[in-house]
């Protein structure tokens, strides 16, 4: 992650890091900030200077200038941003941090356009949790035989359920079962009472965290917003306004639907996702023990949801340029999750939260072998088991530990 930041600060006159609170957006650009500039706008005194003058705060200061919590400025501070940076193009002048996807409203991406590049930051991988890089989806691109020759670790499954209720976010890591109950809780309404009122002006919190349930009881699955609205306490237009802005804060995110057709990608269902395992778990209520049970619906929703949010956070630092989508044809076919590389290489991945793979585990990830061809890199069901397993060609059962041993 380091190098992929240092890279765009290099190349980019301002350089965006987006992603969720806590997840350590400044701790990487403190880390890598020399002789720069840092303004916190979390400070009140700090924020009423950016108010107040923000043509002269942006052009004071050692570069490059960090502005954390940047959303709290306001588009009126962008745009004192691109009046800098346009009359000076010199690369790595501006950092702009924050906790939302307040710089993707389009008036304020317009004003940026060409001048930005963007870094996400995301709760740690397993990998990181453990402090060594994380090569899965770089060593599955490569091929099978990459995965062929991994000697698995033996993880149990009550050890990957730990692993699952706690999530990624850094402090978690460091607590008790009861103590990361309360965490989750208190930063729930940290993000919704704080971030989402300043920003919308809506004051039903209470509301928009029940419509964070409805969609943690789905992630994993297709989001079908009439069945939403059938469920939410909201009227019809407030769900989707709510839903907006539970993705702006990064409480839940979406997954495109992967089509052969270019142009029929977004006419297909996304699939929601919770954008960390263990908020996602706590928000159903369950714990390690819970997810053991054998008849748990859950448990396979939230498997999938930790090998998302795995996958989707070392794609941010991945050699191979490669994007994240699931299938689902007419026909019924359907793989949980497709990587596709810039060079239109596909990787398909199942997700099974048992420990006994067999064929029928296989069905559609041989369908899309079949139609792809050569195109086709690999064919992986990720389970909970402890053994690699072939299953035909380019298919193989892998256990999930592959995500961070390998």
């Amino acid at each position: 992650m380091e190098g992929r930041y240092r890279e765009t600060v290099s190349a980019r006159r301002v350089t965006v890091v987006t992603g969720p609170r806590q997840s350590g957006k400044t701790t990487l650009v403190v880390s890598q900030l020399g002789a720069g500039t840092l303004r916190n706008l979390d400070d009140q005194a700090v924020l009423e200077a950016a108010r107040a003058d923000p043509a002269g705060f942006v052009d004071l200061g050692a570069r490059p200038v960090v502005i954390d919590e940047v959303q709290r400025g306001g588009e009126v501070l962008v745009r004192a941003i691109k009046a800098v940076v346009d009359r000076d193009p010199r690369p790595g002048q501006f950092v702009l941090t924050g906790s939302s996807n307040f710089l993707t409203v389009p008036t304020i991406s317009e004003s940026l356009a060409g001048r930005a590049g963007f870094v996400e930051v995301w709760p740690f991988t397993q990998g990181e949790l453990a402090g060594r890089p994380d090569g899965f989806i770089d060593a599955a691109m490569s091929g099978p035989l990459a995965l062929a020759h991994y000697r698995p670790g033996g993880l149990g499954r009550r050890e990957l359920y730990e692993r699952l209720c706690t999530g990624g976010y850094p402090e978690v890591a460091q607590l008790t079962a009861r103590r990361r109950q309360a965490w989750f809780r208190d930063y729930v309404r940290t993000v919704i009472e704080r971030d989402v009122v300043e920003m919308s002006g809506i004051r039903k919190v209470t509301e928009m965290g029940q419509l964070l349930r409805l969609l943690a009881a789905r992630t994993a699955c297709e989001l079908v917003m009439q069945s939403v609205i059938d469920d939410a306490p909201l009227e019809r237009q407030a769900v989707y306004d709510h839903r907006a802005w539970l993705e702006t804060v990064h409480l839940v995110t979406t997954l495109p639907a992967w089509s052969r057709n270019l142009t029929r990608r977004v006419k297909r269902h996304p699939k929601a996702y919770v954008t960390d395992p263990g908020l996602a778990a706590w928000l159903l209520g369950k714990t390690p023990a819970a997810l053991e049970g054998p008849t748990d619906p859950a448990t396979g929703q939230l498997v999938e949801t930790f090998v998302f949010t795995e996958l989707r956070r070392q794609l941010t630092w991945a050699s191979n340029d490669a994007t994240l989508y699931h299938w689902r044809d007419r026909a019924g076919a359907e793989v949980d999750l497709v990587v596709e590389s810039s060079d239109g290489r596909v990787l398909g991945i199942e997700v099974k939260a048992g420990q006994t793979p067999g064929r029928d585990w296989f069905r559609w990830l041989s369908t899309m072998r079949d139609m792809l061809g050569a195109r086709f890199v690999a064919g992986l069901v990720l389970y909970t088991g402890t053994e690699v397993l072939p299953f035909g060609d380019r298919l193989l059962a892998v256990p999930i530990s592959a995500l961070w041993e390998v």
